[in-house]
């Protein structure tokens, strides 16, 4: 497997990206404000990740997935450590991630990683969602934020 920048003439990966995120909107916001970044395996793009600057010294960690058919496989540790090594390496001290309540796996994923829960932003998906989400069997209603420093 293989993880590079996407090329700016490249179209995102929209199919993996609504994979964790169901709002192409939201999606095409921060595309353009951030970088995104793929795993392939054989020319197949199999992960995605895209980093957000938020702050002076931090970057955010905004959308991460991992093809259906590749889950379970450890490559989304490895998306969480390549993101954590590119930022470290463009001089970010912190990077922080937001998942919903209701991200059982992904929430066990980045405390493995060395993130530590940072905060709660109550009814974040309640806010900018119009339809429900379920995971897990519970309805994603507030985001969880973790950060760790780099």
């Amino acid at each position: 497997m293989k993880i590079r920048k996407l090329n700016t003439m490249e179209e995102p990966p929209m199919s993996l990206l609504l994979l964790a995120d169901p709002s192409q909107d939201l999606i095409s916001d921060y595309l353009k404000r951030g970088e995104c970044f793929v795993a392939e395996n054989n020319h197949e793009k199999i992960g995605v990740f895209v980093l957000l600057p938020t702050r002076p010294n931090m970057v955010e960690l905004v959308n991460i997935a991992v093809a259906e058919n590749y889950q379970g496989k450890g490559i989304g540790k490895q998306l969480v450590t390549d993101a954590m090594h590119r930022a470290k390496i463009k001089g970010y001290k912190t990077i922080e991630v937001g998942t919903a309540n209701s991200s059982i796996n992904q929430l066990a994923l980045y405390q493995k990683c060395g993130f530590r829960i940072s905060g709660i932003d109550k009814d974040f998906f309640i806010r900018h969602y119009n339809e429900a989400i379920f995971e897990n069997g519970i309805q994603a209603i507030d985001m969880i934020r973790l950060s760790r420093d780099l």
